[in-house]
């Protein structure tokens, strides 16, 4: 008997819950059923289920086999699945999670090349700024800035995201334009509050200097659209990331200043649970999002402008 084999023997028992039952299920006789079972045992040189009670009772050892016994036999399922689909289209439906603006501005327009691509994808784009819980929430995949602490997920950057600092030139032409960041003390400057950091702190770097200033303003929001219309409405100096901000700076609305100085990036990223890593709709859609948006970022290079 192979070791797939002896995982399904044990997991039939559990479920069926006596040997008879699981004879059944299994197209054999209960003889046959206990038989392996022991076999199983002998090879491991522990018992992994008492027989005491009419029912079955797991051991210690019973529950740890069980455990990895129902993982293993969902992999080796999933690889199958994989394997196969790679030789047809992939189908199904996908739930996709992004952020409110960014889902809204460049996402949706992905998805509708992709569906266009792949239609026998149904797509399920929900779009929200807080984390999303992939277990409670059933998403196949997230769109979110910056890489994710949590070890059970996986991260792949779908382009790069730099975080810029900008105004609109009504406010610079009145205010002055800041040099350094130490003259960003004397503005007003526009706060987005979110995930509970020391939102007001802006970090900037220059080779190997660093300089972090605790910006000082009247308005702060925990809505990145929100700080952007009073930004454009010449209310603050802003700090966003370079995709919110691309068509208003190609627009002249909004005017970067401290060009010379970096922030802690906002790198886009497609983030998935480890188990989602062979589902060949996922990397399907992933793989687009990697290639769609190096195609409009090289499309703007091109023309010498912002995306």
């Amino acid at each position: 008997m192979g070791h797939s084999q002896e995982l399904e023997l044990v997991v039939a028992l559990v479920r069926a819950g006596s040997f008879s039952a699981a004879a059944r299920e299994l197209g054999v006789t209960p003889a046959a059923v206990s038989k392996r079972l022991a076999q199983i045992e002998a090879r491991l040189g522990v018992r992994l289920l008492n027989r005491s009670t009419r029912r079955i009772g797991l051991t210690a050892e019973g529950e740890l086999y069980l455990e990895n016994a129902r993982r293993i036999l969902d992999e080796l399922e999933e690889l199958d699945r994989l394997i196969s689909s790679r030789q047809a289209e992939p189908s199904g439906l996908l739930k996709v999670n992004a952020p409110l603006g960014f889902g809204r501005t460049y996402v949706a327009p992905a998805i509708a090349l992709f569906n266009r691509r792949h239609p026998a994808v149904g797509v399920q784009l929900e779009l929200t700024d807080h984390a999303v819980d992939f277990m409670r929430d059933g998403f196949d995949v997230a769109i979110r800035f910056g890489e994710l602490p949590d070890t059970r997920l996986i991260a792949r950057r779908i382009a790069p995201n730099r975080r810029l600092v900008c105004a609109s030139p009504r406010y610079l032409d009145v205010h002055g334009r800041p040099q350094v960041p130490h003259d960003l003390l004397r503005h007003q400057c526009i706060v987005l509050r979110q995930n509970e950091e020391a939102y007001n702190l802006w970090r900037f770097s220059s080779g190997r200097h660093s300089e972090t200033v605790k910006v000082r303003g009247q308005l702060s929001s925990n809505d990145g659209e929100v700080t952007m219309t009073w930004g454009l409405a010449g209310l603050g100096i802003l700090q966003r990331a370079e995709w919110d901000l691309a068509r208003y700076l190609r627009s002249g609305r909004l005017e970067q200043v401290l060009a010379d100085y970096q922030l802690p990036p906002a790198d886009i990223y497609a983030v998935f649970p480890e188990k989602h890593h062979l589902s060949a709709k996922v990397r399907l859609f992933v793989d687009f999002l990697v290639e769609h948006f190096e195609a409009r970022r090289q499309g703007a290079d091109e023309e010498g402008a912002a995306w």
